[in-house]
């Protein structure tokens, strides 16, 4: 089941995986892209934010190779995907992993948003893996840290057993200068969170930049990439007066992001439906599981009667009975046994009455 939360007057949901979705005052459901800041109230699992900064730079680094190719590797070379299926026929941890290769040569990018102990044995890890596959290509492994901490781990660059010693390459995002993320449209996203005073006024450089891209695509998915990346820094407000909000609605990351939040939504209404439908007939069934015990119940005091009193019961002292309670009808039970005449019936449902309202 989802939870939920009352932030700034509006209802604001976790569907439970990635995405969110809002439902806006008037009760309309309506899909929102979601940044951290605002929703630290929710105490929502912190990998939920993690696997969707994950998913942003691999959208990223797979539709500008070469932006990324040259900030990494140093050279603008062509890079494709590589599957981490290839590496092994063992299971590999990849909701993280970012493998590109060209014809000499591997890039593996890890982006994380919190220091991850397991980090130097992941990456000697892969290294062997990829030298099983590809024995004769070069690699470069660079894990990129997001967002600024004091913990000791986004330091490690070595990963030591025994003898064993694997070196890779780190990236603490704060540190960086801004200016290559400026140069280049795939980077553009990450500028906010590279090294500066002033993440408003770089935030505002990056939406400039992002207005001069010619190609409209591009330009809604970096907006759109930029909006979630910047979250980690800056508020939603902020965010929202800086990118173009119809911009980044036709990106490809929002209508995806759209459709997780419908598809979530409409299993999360089918679910409410089914549950109300499933009580409603419970009460249903209760119901009629009721009448019949009662009537039940009746059929017994009836015959009773008749045998007490050896006679038929007329239908409107039948009419009155029927009328009665499970309470009543109980008391009926026990009072039936004294009585020796139709009278004492009488007498008993007049001053016991039920729903009936009928003359005897």
């Amino acid at each position: 089941m989802y939870k939920d939360r009352l932030i700034k007057g509006r209802r604001v949901i976790w569907t439970g995986k990635i995405w969110f979705a809002s439902v806006s005052n008037d009760g309309a459901i309506e899909p929102v892209l979601v940044f951290p800041a605002p929703f630290s109230t929710l105490r929502v699992p912190r990998s939920v934010f993690f696997f969707m900064f994950d998913n942003v730079s691999k959208f990223l680094i797979e539709q500008f190779p070469e932006d990324f190719a040259t900030w990494l590797i140093g050279k603008p070379i062509a890079l494709s995907e590589l599957s981490p299926s290839e590496l092994s026929l063992e299971p590999i941890r990849a909701d993280a992993l970012i493998l590109l290769q060209s014809d000499d040569l591997v890039l593996h990018c890890e982006f994380q948003t919190a220091p991850d102990p397991t980090m130097p044995f992941r990456m000697a890890d892969y290294r062997l893996r990829v030298y099983r596959r590809f024995p004769n290509k070069r690699m470069v492994q660079v894990v990129i840290y997001l967002r600024e901490t004091e913990s000791n781990l986004v330091q490690q660059t070595t990963f030591e057993l025994d003898t064993l010693r694997h070196e890779f390459q780190v990236m603490r995002l704060w540190e960086q200068p801004i200016e290559p993320f400026l140069q280049f449209p795939g980077l553009l996203p990450y500028a906010a969170l590279a090294q500066t005073t002033d993440r408003v006024s770089v935030l505002q450089k990056v939406a400039q930049a992002i207005e001069n891209i010619g190609d409209r695509t591009d330009q809604s998915n970096l907006a759109a990439a930029t909006g979630i990346i910047a979250g980690l820094v800056l508020n939603q407000e902020i965010i929202r007066r800086v990118l173009r909000r119809e911009l980044m609605q036709e990106s490809v990351i929002y209508q995806e992001l759209k459709e997780e939040a419908r598809q979530e939504v409409r299993q999360e209404v089918r679910q409410e439906v089914r549950q109300e439908v499933r009580q409603e007939v419970r009460q249903e069934v209760q119901q009629e599981v009721r009448q019949e015990a009662k009537q039940s119940e009746v059929n017994l005091i009836l015959r009773q009667l008749t045998r007490r009193l050896n006679q038929a019961i007329p239908p409107g002292s039948t009419a009155q009975i029927q009328s009665l309670s499970f309470t009543q009808l109980e008391a009926l039970g026990e009072a039936l046994l004294d009585f020796t005449t139709l009278i004492d019936l009488e007498a008993w449902l007049a001053t016991n009455p039920g729903e009936w309202s009928g003359d005897s």
